[in-house]
């Protein structure tokens, strides 16, 4: 077996932020915009997230873990125009301007599957991984994401031999692009040359949505491919159904999930999907596809659910495990769904829960929650080893949340100076218990 067939896929999940709150943020997410100013729980989001890790981990998944995103982000306040000392600006915009104090405090840096696009060095004609940290340019609270992820990569990816990490996209509305979360990969075996596919909302002349912005565009997934230096016989370039996205599936992996030979899809999750699904099949010809009717499950109970949100993974066993939020188990419709893959006995496939309630509430399930990185043996030797997650690492992250968040946080509470300061304090010394240095700009 050469070094490519015996590559990993490394799953980079981000710690869930101090600042963990519902802000209703994101148009199209209906989760999201639902629990608009509730009051969150960010001790429990972070530690329902470590215990999605440690449960990988104890797979034999790698497993690996990115910190937060400095919140809340009081120069992106100064940039909107207010003014005085960060105390002045927190009250001033919390009376004046709170949905602008919601956004600069936002932890949706958790969801790293929309932190970068991702190729590995099998599909790569250098050789190489290839980063494109996603641009986010269409919600303001993400797109203030950009610049520290590229940081953080090029921190922990710093062996040009090995990793590429391009600078993002313009951000402008052409290149609009929201990350792995709008790419699927089906391959034979993880380090073997795979087929790429990248899904878009939007492009010139296609059929827009009706009620939800189309986040994803033609123009970004080609620019990436053609920056990615992939073959372009090994890449698919499709468009999600409008429908789709007005239903609230404003990214593919709210309706579509791969791994490996394994495509688990909505039957209304792409345009011209039958054609798509025979090309796919000619370029990897053991590919299965299991498309779910909507006769079976609704569009309406498949963003309820986030049952094509669940995490797929491959097992040492020779099995896949689904891991799917605990909402699946409230729906009839998705169990049976689940009951007859299960019986599908060539499939091979474990299910299992998980409490992902407080991400799931702010419209995030397990796939959002990481980001896939497939790298061969030596490329994993190459990065940054102070991330990947182990039993002490996850015992000593679960002690650091539990000194450092706050049970609760209101919107108020986001202006309130003393949690700049405590969530200053957890960050540095969170520098230290990862090995990542002054990565924060508040400590330099």
């Amino acid at each position: 077996m050469n070094e490519s067939a015996a590559a990993v896929e490394l799953n980079l999940d981000g710690l869930v932020g101090p600042t963990h709150h519902y802000g209703g943020l994101a148009p199209g997410n209906i989760a999201s915009q639902s629990h608009r100013y509730q009051v969150s729980y960010p001790k429990q989001a972070a530690l329902e997230g470590l215990r999605k890790m440690k449960r990988l981990a104890a797979l034999s998944i790698p497993q690996g873990v990115l910190p937060p995103h400095f919140r809340p982000d009081i120069d992106a306040l100064r940039a909107f125009g207010l003014e005085g000392t960060d105390e002045d600006v927190l009250a001033q915009s919390l009376s004046e301007h709170p949905d602008r104090l919601s956004i600069v405090s936002s932890a949706s840096a958790m969801w790293t599957a929309n932190a970068a696009t991702v190729s590995p060095s099998a599909d790569t004609q250098d050789g190489r991984v290839h980063f494109t940290p996603a641009n986010l340019q269409s919600t303001p609270h993400r797109r203030l994401e950009t610049e520290f992820t590229t940081a953080v990569f090029r921190r922990i990816f710093d062996d040009s031999k090995h990793f590429v990490i391009h600078d993002p996209l313009p951000a402008t509305d052409k290149f609009s692009d929201e990350g792995a979360a709008n790419q699927m990969r089906m391959v034979s075996a993880y380090g073997q040359p795979g087929l790429e596919v990248f899904v878009y909302g939007r492009s010139p002349g296609s059929q827009l949505p009706k009620k939800f912005p189309a986040r994803q565009t033609r123009a970004a997934c080609d620019a990436i491919a053609h920056n990615h230096l992939l073959n372009p016989d090994r890449v698919s370039v499709v468009q999600q159904t409008p429908r789709a996205i007005d239903a609230g599936v404003f990214h593919n992996d709210v309706i579509a999930v791969a791994n490996e030979n394994l495509l688990l899809c909505h039957s209304a999750a792409f345009v011209d999907q039958p054609r798509l699904i025979d090309q796919w099949k000619s370029h990897l010809p053991s590919l299965r596809v299991v498309q779910v009717s909507e006769d079976q499950l609704s569009l309406e109970e498949t963003v309820r659910s986030y049952l094509f949100n669940s995490q797929i993974v491959s097992l040492k066993t020779g099995e896949m495990l689904l891991l799917c939020p605990e909402e699946c188990r409230q729906s009839s419709a998705v169990m049976r769904v689940l009951e007859e893959l299960q019986q599908d006995s060539d499939l091979k496939l474990r299910i299992e829960f998980v409490d992902l309630r407080q991400s799931m509430q702010n419209g995030g399930g397990p796939a959002c929650l990481r980001l896939r990185v497939v790298l061969t043996e030596r490329e994993l030797q190459a990065m940054s080893s102070s991330i990947l997650l182990t039993p002490e690492l996850a015992a000593t992250l679960e002690e650091w949340v539990n000194r450092h968040y706050r049970d609760e946080l209101t919107l108020p509470d986001l202006a309130d100076i003393r949690l700049v300061e405590e969530v200053k304090v957890a960050l540095d010394e969170l520098t230290e218990i990862l090995d990542l240095g002054q990565i924060y700009l508040f400590q330099k």
